[in-house]
């Protein structure tokens, strides 16, 4: 199965693909310490691989047992040599420098693991997501069993979707869940500061196109220390609301709409500028979207002077010239 295809983001052009996995790619990320041409996926056939994009070829490949799916994975531990992965109700640790499997922690969950996220701050810890509703923060230091390593659990009470980190510490965590609804918490001492299970409507009453009718992610941004709750339409038309930590507002005026360039539901979102910097930044480029209509759309900010262009490919060769006013604002 095709793991991935690069593509030049000046012009689309494709340049190749990573073959290997046989199942479906549940996650990729850039995020191998010390070595920005890696990219890595995890699939449910099991395995967590590691590619090297200057040729496209595999160069690692992480196994749990051949009935576990892998939903997601991330790096971290106190020496940047863990590998973390979800699986089928399992936490699965690796020394990734050696391939050595360190951990299984299968007594925490009780179903399919959707997140693992080290904090970024404090990269000892590991915070687990489930179908099970629960979150789970584990210490990684040492030899790690859960007797000893798990320090808490939350409850968000339905099925887990994405988690993230944000605050100027890195203190806060957002939670969407599988019936889209948004929680904040404080995983430092496992309080719910906010739950928002209308969160759609919220969303939906402030702008004036069609209701969301789903999150695909959220973005923070540690400069302007504000976060964002990505929503979308069946049309494939996503906007970008301010949240705050208050429940009588907790969620604001869209500031940024992408338009006219999906037709069906968008699944996922990479900006730009990455987690740590504003929007918008990064040499006009807004950020990338992909979705069921099997397109990939690179998204320009408007502070640029080629305002009406993105480009959009459902077989990353070509290229469309937008006609229709553009939205994404306020860059």
């Amino acid at each position: 199965m095709t793991m991935s295809s690069k593509l030049l983001l000046e012009t689309g052009q494709y340049m190749g693909e990573c073959k290997g996995h046989e199942g479906t790619i549940h996650e990729i990320s850039f995020s191998v310490p010390s070595s920005p041409q890696v990219i890595c996926s995890c699939s449910s056939d099991g395995t967590v691989r590691a590619w090297d994009t200057r040729n496209f070829k595999q160069i690692s490949a992480l196994r749990g047992s051949a009935s576990q799916e892998m939903f997601t994975f991330s790096f971290g531990g106190s020496s940047g040599n863990l590998l973390a992965a979800g699986s089928n109700a399992q936490v699965l640790l690796w020394d990734w420098r050696n391939s050595k499997q360190v951990a299984c922690l299968e007594e925490s969950h009780m179903d399919d693991v959707t997140q693992v996220k080290f904090a970024p701050n404090q990269q000892s810890k590991l915070i687990s997501a489930a179908v099970d509703g629960l979150l789970c923060v584990f210490d990684t230091d040492g030899d790690i069993d859960e007797d000893n390593h798990l320090l808490s659990v939350m409850n968000a009470e339905t099925s887990v979707a994405k988690v993230g980190f944000f605050g100027n510490t890195y203190q806060k965590l957002w939670c969407l869940t599988h019936i889209e609804t948004l929680s904040i918490w404080d995983w430092n001492d496992g309080s719910r500061e906010l739950n928002l299970e209308d969160a759609r409507s919220l969303a939906t009453d402030k702008w004036n196109l069609d209701h969301v009718d789903y999150f695909v992610d959220c973005h923070y941004s540690l400069p302007d220390d504000r976060l964002w709750l990505i929503g979308g339409t069946s049309a494939g038309t996503l906007g970008y609301f301010p949240v705050r930590n208050d429940p009588a507002g907790a969620i604001c005026s869209a500031e940024a709409i992408l338009e006219g360039g999906h037709t069906g539901v968008v699944r996922t979102v990479y900006p730009a500028a990455g987690t740590h910097e504003s929007l918008g930044q990064n040499r006009g480029i807004f950020g990338w979207t992909g979705g069921e209509d099997g397109r990939l759309c690179c998204w320009r900010s408007d502070e640029i002077a080629e305002i009406n262009k993105s480009w959009i490919s459902s077989s990353l060769v070509w290229k469309l010239q937008k006609k229709t006013k553009s939205r994404h604002q306020p860059y």
